[in-house]
């Protein structure tokens, strides 16, 4: 099929609505990462050719004629240099599905205007996220991240990456354990054996964090990646267990970089970079998102607590 090329304002914002996977630099927030975009989108449709000004009937009736003169003329009250340009900031409605903190990037899925309801269905149905956490062995700071103050050091000679693969093993083995408590069964009972036979399941509280893979990507003393499948995990609780494996390594870390590289279906290597943030791409970012919703419609609704496969 031909493209077509489209110069007609009302006509591009009809089709301004769905999802948007946007890859949200670091040392910024979501908050600014959605005025930028929201002001891109306002900027890009005020450069089309917008609605002409309304019109009003003027009835003239001049001295020396009886008759009236019915004439339509710009109403100026809606003329753009009084009314400032016709798409505003307050007239897209925007709405991420995963709130990512400050120090965190990669993967953000935005809804935008009908496409709330979508990022909004998304964030209920709590698709597995997955990163890649850096931390920093020997210092520890105050709020775990590289930013905040060093509060403490420690030797790391002792650590290698055998050690760290272990201890990763057993945090994933832990949050397993954790899971069938939270389910209430034994992990010994039949009752348990049934329900992981229904695949890895998900806790019912979306306030607990839950980790159901956790591996050792790189170790470059003294700095360590490693990557996490989990849901219902926050920038704070990841920085968190940076420093609890530092602990338990017998020595400190802290977190130095978090990157959300998959949401769902959602992939890195289909993310809006920051210069990419413009109308043309987002509504191709839309098309893209709307054929991968359809071939994989349990993202936003699922039939089971069972997570799907990736």
């Amino acid at each position: 099929m031909a493209l077509k090329l489209v110069k007609d304002a009302p006509t591009v914002w009809n089709y301004l609505n769905g999802l948007v996977n946007i890859y949200k630099p670091a040392g910024i927030t979501v908050q600014q990462v959605q005025n930028t975009i929201i002001h891109n989108i306002c900027r890009d449709l005020n450069q089309l050719e917008v609605r002409p000004s309304l019109q009003r009937v003027v009835i003239n009736n001049a001295a020396h004629d009886s008759k009236l003169n019915v004439t339509k003329v710009e109403d100026l009250s809606d003329n753009v240099l009084v009314t400032g340009p016709r798409y505003q900031p307050d007239d897209i409605k925007c709405r991420f599905s995963a709130n990512h903190g400050r120090f965190s990037s990669g993967v953000t899925v935005l809804g935008i205007n009908n496409g709330t309801k979508l990022a909004f269905r998304l964030q209920q149905n709590r698709p597995l996220r997955v990163y890649r956490v850096t931390g920093f062995l020997g210092k520890a700071t105050e709020t775990h991240f590289a930013e905040s103050r060093v509060t403490a050091r420690a030797t790391i000679d002792h650590i290698g990456s055998e050690k760290i693969g272990r201890l990763l093993a057993s945090i994933q083995a832990s949050h397993q354990r954790k899971m069938f408590e939270i389910s209430g069964v034994d992990i010994q009972s039949q009752a348990a054996y049934e329900l992981a036979c229904r695949g890895t399941i998900r806790p019912a509280d979306n306030r607990v964090p839950m980790i159901y893979g956790i591996r050792l990507a790189e170790y470059r003393k003294p700095f360590f990646t490693i990557e996490i499948h989990a849901i219902n995990e926050t920038e704070p609780y990841l920085g968190e267990l940076i420093h609890e494996i530092g602990i338990n390594l017998k020595s400190c870390a802290h977190c130095t970089s978090v990157r959300c590289i998959r949401h769902g279906h959602f992939q890195l290597e289909h993310s809006l970079l920051k210069k990419d943030w413009n109308l043309q791409n987002i509504i191709s970012g839309m098309a893209h998102t709307n054929k991968l919703i359809n071939q994989h419609p349990d993202m936003l609704q699922q039939d089971s607590s069972s997570l799907q496969e990736m």
